[in-house]
């Protein structure tokens, strides 16, 4: 895991070495919320680390989709609430099998025990789970994954969009019938976008282009359905051909 970097003010990203996924901190006096905390043992020991490097106490977790990278936790981060959107913590417990399987036979067992143990909510994160100075806003979609959430930070102009808005990956709506979801996603997150001074991807790099990004998945699933090769520069990262490929099987209708 990559160090500790404040992308606006209070707000730190870190990023692993397994597919740049990002995890954030909310940072304000001794407290942090944590978002998406991943991926490795080793990285998610680092994390602890950098917390206590700067006596910071955890005082709640949010995972934005039901995705087994974004579902992690340790225990040197405690046992303060941990928070997703109802339709996420409800997927967390039913598909708990699968998600375990997907984390891999070597991974701790304590950790993997951790791993998804989500509480449902609503419009916000309750306020005793944020620290000072920050007024998260849930943006609930199911674009990319059932209940997928991105949190709109207003006073920092930052939107942590989970799944989406990558400068790595290319659009990856879910299989077999999420391409209407996943436009619709990009619609209501379009006006945090426009507004936003950064965007932090669950996968990638932070930046301030968040609607250029939007506008760059729209072109490409408008290519795909059209029939026609993307001009993507993300196309040329690892996997994702394989990606392109599934969407046009799904927009084929295989």
């Amino acid at each position: 895991m990559r160090e500790l970097i404040e992308v606006a003010d209070g707000v730190l990203v870190a990023t692993s070495a397994v597919m740049s996924t990002t995890s954030t901190v909310l940072v304000a006096g001794d407290e942090a919320l944590l978002i998406d905390p991943c991926w490795l043992p080793s990285e998610l020991d680092g994390l602890a680390d950098a917390l206590d490097a700067r006596t910071l106490t955890v005082v709640g977790g949010f995972a934005t989709h039901a995705h087994h990278d974004h579902l992690l936790w340790h225990e040197r981060f405690g046992t303060a609430p941990r928070w997703a959107s109802r339709a996420t913590a409800s997927l967390a417990r039913d598909e708990r099998a699968v998600l375990l399987a997907s984390l891999g036979e070597t991974f701790p067992r304590l950790l993997a025990d951790l791993m998804g143990r989500v509480e449902g909510v609503d419009a916000v994160i309750p306020p005793e789970s944020v620290p000072r100075g920050f007024a998260p806003e849930l943006v609930v979609h199911d674009g990319h994954a059932p209940g997928h959430t991105a949190v709109w930070l207003p006073e920092q102009r930052v939107l942590v969009a989970g799944d989406m808005l990558s400068d790595h990956e290319l659009p990856l709506p879910f299989w077999p019938d999420d391409l209407e979801s996943y436009v619709a996603a990009l619609d209501l997150l379009a006006p945090y976008a426009a507004r936003a001074a950064v965007v932090i991807p669950g996968h990638g790099t932070p930046g301030g282009d968040a609607l250029a990004r939007l506008d760059a998945d729209r072109r490409y699933l408008d290519d795909v359905v059209a029939g026609r090769v993307p001009a993507d520069p993300r196309m040329a990262h690892a996997g994702m051909d394989e990606e392109y490929e599934h969407l046009k099987r799904m927009v084929a209708g295989a």
